[in-house]
């Protein structure tokens, strides 16, 4: 149960720094307004719980770390091939990205205990 809040949580942040990061990031663009930011967080969501599944906690937002910031750029630049139509990314526009998922997420509890 808690997993799906923190999912549900991570998907909500995530949107709203998708929006967020288009807005202010050079090579990074949702295209859409509001519902391509959902899509795209969705997309960025499923391949995210994919990753982490597979490679398992290193690559969680939780442990912050250089594993977990190289996969979430990767995760968002993957994204772009998914849906083509609302997210374009460069590869620093991804890096900036996860960047900034990364501090929000620090601030924004992912993890209900």
């Amino acid at each position: 149960m808690s997993n799906w809040i923190g999912f549900a949580i991570r998907f909500v942040v995530s949107a709203l720094v998708l929006m967020l990061v288009s807005w202010i990031a050079p090579g990074f663009v949702v295209s859409g307004g509001l519902t391509g930011a959902l899509i795209a967080a969705v997309v960025i969501a499923v391949i995210g719980y994919l990753a982490e599944s597979l490679l398992g906690d290193k690559v969680s937002p939780q442990s912050r770390g250089l594993v977990g910031f190289i996969t979430g750029a990767v995760v968002i630049y993957l994204a772009q091939f998914i849906i083509p139509s609302l997210l374009s990314v460069s590869l620093v526009g991804a890096l900036i990205a996860a960047f900034v998922i990364g501090i929000i997420d620090a601030i924004v509890p992912t993890v209900v205990r």
